[in-house]
């Protein structure tokens, strides 16, 4: 199939996320209107403000981005609030897209959605295959009903609704707060921290064993461009960048890239998470997209990004 985006109305939702404000920046390549609302304007988790702005605004395409985020600290000291919180994000905008005759939905996922045991790299058929990896499975479970219900309004409704599934993420706009956020800002903080005090080592989660696949969000958006154009299915489409590495390694590279050679110390009293997660993204490729950069050119990227905002 072949989407035409111009002169269409995208709603971004999420837009001042780090994945939202990725996809603005890649829409203003395109001819067409990119729509946004902070919380100020439609808090997504009430759902008689989303239906009255959905109304009001009449997006012809939507590309969700929207949700409530945080690493595995964040999400297994608080799974109330990132189940109960993304699915009503979740509920309100699908049910709201359909009362407006949306045209185009992309609901954004995460690669969390699979066993923790699934088959490497993970196919888009492991989906509900096992159980999920304990420490995000709040998180998972929201996620997972968001692709269901994009299946659910295509079986029923006949919508050209997608979901894609990203692997792990990281870029411009990122969380960097050491008690929420993600493995690889959090590495980058502290190893950014560490140069500036002249402290001999970084402590890290874990062993440094577990593999890792790691996309930039300006690679991401690029990406879910070319599916809302170009991808009509059932089923979802896994979005990686096909390299993994190990905790030591991305450590070893974000070294490299602040400058820096701290001695790394394994906490290993601290939960590893899953031990690999590679998505297998061959369904994309074959589309067309394998636009990916490498790590340490993203990591490179990102962190003069950062030193920018914090100078």
């Amino acid at each position: 199939m072949s989407y035409d985006l111009s002169g269409k109305r995208i709603w971004v939702a999420g837009h001042r996320g780090m994945v939202g404000g990725a996809v603005v920046r890649r829409l203003d390549g395109e001819d067409c209107e990119v729509i946004t609302a902070g919380r100020d304007v439609v808090d997504l988790t009430q759902q008689a403000q989303v239906r009255d702005w959905m109304a009001e605004t009449r997006p012809d395409a939507i590309i969700m981005a929207a949700a409530k985020v945080g690493g595995i600290l964040a999400n297994d000291t608080r799974p109330v609030d990132f189940l109960i919180q993304n699915m009503q994000i979740e509920t309100n905008i699908f049910e709201a897209a359909h009362a407006n005759d949306v045209e185009r939905f992309l609901f954004l996922g995460s690669s969390c959605i699979y066993p923790k045991l699934a088959p490497q790299p993970i196919p888009e058929d492991s989906l509900l295959t096992g159980p999920l990896e304990p420490t995000n499975e709040w998180y998972a479970i929201a996620k997972i009903a968001g692709i269901k219900m994009a299946q659910a309004y295509r079986k029923q409704y006949g919508r050209d609704w997608i979901s894609a599934m990203p692997t792990n993420l990281y870029g411009p706009g990122d969380n960097y707060d050491l008690a929420s956020s993600h493995v690889l800002p959090a590495l980058l903080r502290k190893f950014h921290e560490a140069k500036a005090a002249g402290t001999p080592s970084v402590t890290l989660w874990g062993t440094g064993t577990p593999l890792r696949e790691f996309l930039h969000a300006d690679d991401l958006a690029d990406a879910l461009v070319f599916l809302l154009k170009n991808y009509s299915g059932y089923d979802h489409v896994n979005v990686g960048s096909g390299t993994e590495v190990t905790i030591r390694e991305l450590a070893e590279t974000i070294a490299q890239v602040v400058g820096y050679e701290a001695e790394l110390v394994f906490d290993s009293t601290r939960p590893d998470g899953t031990p690999r997660k590679l998505m297998d993204s061959s369904t994309l490729h074959k589309l067309g997209w394998n636009s990916a950069r490498s790590l340490k050119d993203g990591l490179t990227h990102t962190y003069a990004d950062w030193i920018a905002k914090n100078a």
